[in-house]
Parts: C-alpha cells; sequence; structure tokens
C-alpha cells in the first residue's frame, strides 16, 4: 500500500518533538506533505525553528516547515515553557537548523493545499492548539473535503485537566480556534488525557529505547528523560506520558485505540473552565467526532521503539 499523505500541526514541544521523530521514521506508511507550526508550548518562533532541528536530527530535508499563527484567536496567549524547557525541546542540545522555513504562512500552505487535494486524500495530525486549522477553515470552508481524517491530541474529560482542573492545555491555549474545529463536522479522531495518561514511560521501556543507537532514538530518549523529571517534579507522578506521539501511532495503528462517538463542545466564555471539553456519548445526532478512550500502550511502544531503532 502506497505511503498515505499526511500533515502535521504541531507545537514542539517535547512530546512533539517525540511524535515528529515517529512520523518522519515511517516513510513506508506517511508521505509527509509538510509540518505546520503553532504558538503553544513555546513561541511560533521557537516552535517552528524546534521542527527545522528535529527535521535534521531525522535527515528528512524533504518535508518542508511552515510557520503559523503566533497566537490564539481571541484568549490571553499562554506558553508551558516550564514544561517543556525554555528552548521547547527540553535538555536537548540546539544546533542552527540546516535549512529554514517555507516562505508561505502555515494557514495558507494548508488553504491551498487541502483546497486542492483529492477527496478524502490527505491525513491531519494536529498535536498543538487548532488556531492555524481554526484559520485555514475561515480563508476555505471547502478545505474539509479533502481531509481523510483529522486526529487531534487534545481534551480531557475523566482524567481532569493538566493546566487548569478540567482543561488540557492545547484546547486551553485557543479554546475558540477548538470551537470552531469541533464544530466543523470534519471527520475529527479526539485524543485527550484520558487516553494519553495511559502511554507513559517505565523503565523498562526506557532501558530499551536507551539500548538504540540511531540519532532519532537518543534524542527521543533525552526527551522523554526530560519529560520524566518534569512530570515527577511538577506534577508528582511518575512515567512521561506520550501525549502527541498518539496521533501518529493511531495514524500507523488504529487497532490500538478504542474510540467512541461523541459530541465535544468547548468552554470558551467562563474564565473558571476556559478550554474544558465537555464530551458527551448520549447522542442526539450522528456524529463524525470519535473520542479515544483506550489504548494499548505496549503496542503504542512497540511501534515507537521499532521505528526509532
Amino acid at each position: 500500500m502506497s505511503p498515505r499523505p499526511l500533515i502535521i500541526d504541531c507545537d514542539p514541544g517535547v512530546d512533539d518533538a517525540v511524535a515528529l521523530l515517529l512520523a518522519f521514521a515511517s516513510p513506508d506508511v506517511f508521505d509527509i506533505v509538510g509540518v505546520t507550526t503553532v504558538a503553544g508550548n513555546v513561541s511560533s518562533t521557537l516552535t517552528a525553528r524546534n521542527a527545522c532541528i528535529i527535521r535534521d536530527i531525522a535527515e528528512r530535508a524533504d518535508v518542508p516547515v511552515f510557520a503559523g499563527a503566533a497566537g490564539p484567536l481571541m484568549a490571553e496567549t499562554v506558553e508551558a515553557g516550564h514544561f517543556h524547557g525554555e528552548s521547547g525541546l527540553g535538555d536537548l542540545a540546539i544546533a542552527e537548523p540546516s535549512c529554514d522555513v517555507s516562505a508561505a504562512h502555515a494557514v495558507h500552505f494548508l488553504a491551498e493545499t487541502l483546497v486542492a487535494a483529492a477527496p478524502n486524500s490527505i491525513s491531519l495530525a494536529v498535536t498543538g492548539p487548532l488556531t492555524n486549522l481554526a484559520l485555514a477553515l475561515r480563508l476555505a470552508p471547502e478545505v474539509g473535503r479533502a481531509l481523510r481524517e483529522v486526529v487531534i491530541m487534545g481534551g480531557a474529560r475523566t482524567e481532569g485537566g493538566n493546566i487548569t482542573a478540567s482543561a488540557e492545555f492545547n484546547i486551553y491555549a485557543d479554546p475558540h480556534a477548538a470551537r470552531i474545529v469541533f464544530a466543523s463536522g470534519l471527520p475529527i479522531v479526539a485524543i485527550g488525557l484520558d487516553a494519553t495518561h495511559q502511554v507513559r514511560t517505565t523503565d523498562a521501556r526506557m532501558r530499551e529505547l536507551g539500548a538504540l543507537s540511531s540519532a532519532r532514538a537518543r534524542a527521543a530518549h533525552q526527551l522523554l528523560r526530560f519529560g520524566e523529571h518534569v512530570e515527577r517534579t511538577l506534577a508528582g507522578r511518575e512515567g512521561a506520558p506520550l501525549h502527541d506521539p498518539c496521533p501518529i501511532a493511531y495514524l500507523m495503528r488504529p487497532d490500538l485505540f478504542t474510540t467512541v462517538p461523541a459530541c465535544i463542545a468547548v468552554e470558551t466564555e467562563s474564565t473558571l473552565t476556559r478550554g474544558h471539553t465537555a464530551v458527551e456519548f448520549r447522542l442526539q445526532a450522528p456524529t463524525n467526532t470519535r473520542w479515544a478512550a483506550q489504548v494499548d500502550a505496549d503496542g503504542v511502544f512497540d511501534e515507537l521503539i521499532a521505528r526509532l531503532a
């Protein structure tokens, strides 16, 4: 089977970087049309640079990177440097990328690429705030025609939030964009904290990853070690959750995930519950949205380790 056309919209970010490494290491599965970046974990300047750095580590100069939105549609800007380090890439050594971002803005790239593509031909993985996608939908509402699926890392239900009591960071960072996307009717799979908190590093998994010698595996190991330290010191939990690699793993192996039909609404007005995702399984009408409820964590790590080797 031919590799699947894929666009990755991200805000690297420690776990976004691991997600990129996983996707870059899978050319038999993905034809990566482009990587678009957005302000989120760190500033838009840093997220674009970080995507280029990870592209260098993966030796994938063939993949273009497009810098996107510098802030949310309407909400106050927030970042998560306290979780991802000042650079956004933890304690990974930072070198100037060998090639820069492409000239086009990420939103224009998304709109032009999707409008020109055949129906249901391109998968989109979003591992950051949904600003770029919301703006592309505003610019060219017909972009949805080309999207085979939109796999989003975002939201929380039973797990509660990771930036407030009820909000997950990507949705909190731009709740108005998330509301637009979830109300769009696009074929969405939402992989929130309910699922990603099931996929955590362990001593055994990290030993297996640490035994690999490739540059991409060494980088992933260092990034996840940083994530473990932050999770332990700031959240009081053991094991780094692999939030952003989960959408890539889903696109590779959907059989590893249990998803259920859902209607997802996003809170935008309340300062107390900004970014809360109301995930409703009692459906009053058909829905194109599915919510990830269970994950085979061993299967995800098996894919990660096999690919990075």
